[in-house]
């Protein structure tokens, strides 16, 4: 009974009433068929890369409740989202293994992005539907707000890089990151001068904020193993906040011989997917903070499970920005997790905010992104204001055959 009555309260409760969303009697809650999906192309976004995509996802159900999700591309959005049709949307799990288990093959990075749009979309649903936040999902909030940093300053009128990484820390930001020096142009990128010069930009870069962790570095993978460990060594004494890819990650061993050799704070991950790109490095402590993201990792369901094992292995969680919803979705799984640490990444320093999402889906003020305590990912789409792409409404001709455990879960075929 005092389950039931929570339901009830959950759903038919006056703050969710008045969120403006189509809420659902206590009996018809578990019995929404997911009938549509429909995929948009995010206007005037001029980086279209599968990994980085900002598409539109949104899940239609037989009553009435929509949820928004963000990235994958056109083709991987539409093999998923014919796997999805008729299921019911509050078997976000279910629902994920299915479609990461249920082609036989393991998604690679590409497909997981789609997934994870997808998996962001269920839980958005699933929290108008309940008219509660998604940080109430799952567990509650443990932090007031996210620390965020900044990978350039847009608001600064600085002209210097020193200058707007002063103005960063100064708006209340936690830290400014930035990269290494060349590799941006056709000049061939020389791996020694390179090397000095970053070490330098750096030096630079830890006067101007006066030290104490306000900085990063991000040196792109773009150096070997001898020139990364040598920027390694000189920085260990300004102590950054953190040293990115280093070296390439493809071979977790590579950073058994980085993290014996220096002792900078190492962060890892943006080009990762799910928790098999990152078990390595977490459980042998080779990193000090992930890099991993979403939607890339597979959406919320697969982030939380990976929060869970930074906690087990006392790593920090650094998130790569990829887009809007994707931001103000960390907030709510990284609001309701209990990493070691964690930062939000900022491009130039503060959230974007596109005109096909309400304004306040992001709540970003003093530097720091805080909880938005609105239904679901507390977001609001405008399709008027987006080009549209594809819409599903039935599942696959040619589905592969699909396994259950006697109890009914998914098994691998």
């Amino acid at each position: 009974m005092q389950r039931r009555n929570f339901l009830k309260s959950a759903v038919l409760g006056s703050g969710a009433i008045l969120s403006g969303f189509p809420l659902l009697s206590e009996a018809a809650v578990p019995k929404l068929k997911i009938t549509k999906i429909r995929y948009y192309a995010a206007p005037n976004y001029n980086k279209p890369l599968f990994n980085q995509a900002r598409g539109i996802v949104e899940i239609e159900t037989d009553g009435g409740i929509v949820g928004i999700g963000e990235g994958g591309s056109k083709d991987m959005i539409e093999q998923c989202a014919q796997m999805m049709i008729g299921e019911n949307p509050f078997r976000i799990e279910h629902i994920w293994q299915n479609l990461y288990r249920g082609m036989f093959y393991p998604p690679g990075r590409e497909k997981l992005h789609a997934q994870g749009a997808l998996d962001m979309a269920l839980w958005d649903l699933k929290g108008k539907a309940l008219g509660v936040p998604v940080y109430e999902l799952l567990g509650g909030a443990t932090r007031d707000y996210v620390e965020c940093y900044a990978t350039g300053f847009r608001a600064s009128k600085a002209t210097t890089e020193e200058g707007r990484a002063q103005d960063c820390i100064k708006a209340g930001l936690r830290a400014y990151r930035i990269g290494p020096t060349g590799g941006n142009g056709a000049e061939p990128f020389d791996f020694y001068d390179n090397a000095k010069k970053t070490i330098d930009f750096c030096k630079r870069i830890d006067a101007a904020v006066g030290g104490g962790g306000n900085w990063a570095v991000d040196l792109h993978t773009r150096f070997d193993t001898t020139e990364g460990i040598k920027i390694c060594k000189a920085l260990e004494s300004l102590e950054p906040y953190f040293v990115e890819d280093i070296v390439r990650s493809e071979n977790p061993d590579v950073y058994k011989t980085v993290r014996a050799m220096t002792t900078v704070p190492i962060a890892v991950g943006e080009q990762f997917g799910d928790r098999w790109d990152s078990n390595t490095f977490i459980e042998q402590h080779l990193i000090d903070y992930t890099r991993f993201t979403v939607p890339n990792t597979g959406g919320i369901s697969e982030f939380k499970k990976l929060a869970s094992m930074c906690e087990t292995h006392y790593v920090g969680m650094i998130p790569h920005f990829t887009g809007p919803l994707a931001t103000a979705t960390l907030v709510h799984v990284l609001g309701s997790s209990s990493p070691t640490r964690c930062l939000m990444e900022l491009g130039g320093g503060e959230p974007e905010r596109p005109p096909y999402f309400n304004e306040d889906f992001v709540n970003f003020k003093n530097g720091k992104l805080y909880l938005n305590p609105e239904p679901g990912l507390g977001v609001k789409f405008d399709p008027k204001k987006a080009t549209f792409l594809l819409e599903v409404t039935a599942n696959t001709k040619f589905p592969h055959p699909i396994l259950k455990a006697p109890d009914g879960s998914i098994h691998n075929w």
